[in-house]
């Protein structure tokens, strides 16, 4: 080893020794980690640390001298640059493991809980073109990888892609994304072209100016699209042109929405949507079930392993058919809808008042009668008047947002005190944290990790606690 100065130490011909956190792998150096985004455990290389941290290093490749056996031809061509699918130079197979192993080292480091065999994690059939929503940003500032671009160009400057990580104000012209089907490309280049042709206004994030926004595109296993454009100011004549153009050259699309959203953040959750044309939603099928999908509505965006989801949901439940169960953080009421025949009723609650509207209009056309859904803050809304209106549940499901439950919520399961707590979590870390509450009064009995996001770090991870015999 030898060091380019001493805070800025060049690491020569190390090995990166596994994966770690935010899909970057890592090694250790002066009894601390080095993190190293698009490297392969087994790659032998020079590392250039670039950061020190308080407790580890930041660090990039300057070299490869060997390649890991692991290592795969990335299929994208903006893999590097691109934040997405950190994980695509290594086999899928090598993937499936790293998850199996994140989530076993978060239940015992963060939770130092008691652990049964975990069960094999589930894999996704789709690889890749699994997605179902993507969501593209309009930007006059894109990340140039051509240094000879002019820019004061402000045609060249245009992009419409994924933003940069690290980079709020540049996003990547993506020219292909591997993620959702293939006609996602061809819309979005489509749209790219036109707005160049027609000279609209890119979006500009520090001035908050701009005419085009955001493009989101979702499609379903049904074979319906939803395309939303999100337009920053409300020129009417341009808007129609753009919105004709689209519906005119892509008869697939079953639903074309538009959003004037002049605020200074991008989230349309309390924007009012218009219709262009076709019908205000689409339709997924999950099993022989029907869910209306909005543009704000939420829906696992890998729908074919949000089946396999569900079913380990009802599977770990072992539902007798009497069960009053409470579906917590419940979205538009997909898992309550999924098992309400399998159970007396089901109870969901959600702080997202659109989501509930979601659940109620999905339980209607599904001709669901068992299930019932409340919004509000969860803390506030299950207090004893609730419980005792609606029963003391025998199961809570609960499937928070990354951030995991809030402790109070934790202490408010335990004290309500179901016979069985099935925790769905997209991030086992925080799952670790909360469950290290609860094992003083359940024990885990089943752990069944699902690959929802192929070519990423990210793992969802289902797990069964049952109350303590006293």
């Amino acid at each position: 080893m030898t060091a380019t100065n001493k805070f800025l130490p060049l690491l020569e011909k190390v090995e990166i020794e596994d994966a770690g956190s935010e899909g970057k792998a890592l090694l250790r150096f002066e009894n601390m980690v080095v993190f190293v985004p698009f490297a392969a455990p087994g790659d032998v290389c020079d590392i250039q640390i670039t950061r020190k941290r308080k407790s580890f290093y930041e660090g990039r490749i300057e070299k490869i001298h060997t390649y890991s056996e692991m290592r795969t031809e990335p299929k994208c061509s903006h893999f590097g640059s691109c934040g997405g699918c950190k994980w695509q130079h290594i086999e899928y197979e090598k993937q499936l493991e790293y998850k199996q192993k994140q989530v076993k080292d978060n239940l015992l480091r963060i939770g130092k809980l008691d652990l049964p065999e975990i069960e094999p994690i589930i894999p996704s059939k789709k690889t890749y073109y699994y997605r179902n929503k993507l969501e593209f940003t309009f930007s006059n500032r894109k990340w140039l990888t051509d240094p000879t671009i002019d820019r004061s160009d402000e045609q060249k400057m245009k992009g419409l892609g994924f933003h940069m990580p690290g980079k709020f104000d540049r996003i990547i012209d993506i020219n292909n994304c591997y993620l959702q089907d293939p006609l996602s490309n061809s819309i979005r280049l489509a749209v790219r072209e036109y707005a160049i042709k027609q000279n609209l206004s890119f979006y500009n994030v520090k001035k908050w100016s701009g005419f085009l926004r955001n493009l989101i595109i979702r499609n379903t296993s049904t074979g319906e699209w939803m395309v939303i454009v999100v337009f920053n100011e409300k020129k009417t004549e341009k808007i129609k042109n753009l919105l004709q153009f689209i519906y005119d050259k892509f008869p697939q699309i079953t639903s074309l929405i538009y959003v004037i959203n002049n605020k200074r953040n991008p989230d349309i959750s309390d924007q009012e949507t218009k219709l262009f044309a076709g019908k205000p939603f689409i339709i997924e099928e999950l099993e022989d079930l029907k869910f209306k999908i909005g543009p704000k509505s939420f829906f696992q965006t890998n729908t074919g392993q949000a089946l396999r989801l569900y079913r380990t949901a009802r599977d770990f439940a072992d539902f007798k058919g009497n069960e009053n169960v409470f579906d917590l953080y419940s979205g538009t009421g997909t898992i309550a809808n999924f098992i309400s025949r399998h159970i007396k009723k089901a109870v969901g609650i959600e702080y997202v008042q659109a989501a509930i509207d979601d659940a109620w209009e999905n339980a209607k056309i599904n001709n669901i009668t068992n299930v019932s859904f409340h919004s509000g803050d969860i803390l506030q809304i299950m207090d004893e008047e609730f419980i005792r209106d609606h029963g003391k549940p025998d199961v809570i499901i609960t499937d928070p947002p990354r951030t995991g439950m809030h402790e109070k919520v934790v202490r408010k399961i335990m004290n309500i005190s179901p016979d069985k707590i099935i925790y769905i979590s997209c991030n086992p870390a925080t799952q670790a944290r909360d469950m290290s509450i609860l094992k003083s009064k359940y024990h885990i009995v089943r752990i069944q990790p699902i690959d929802m996001f192929p070519q990423t770090h990210h793992v969802e991870n289902v797990v069964l606690m049952v109350r303590n015999k006293t």
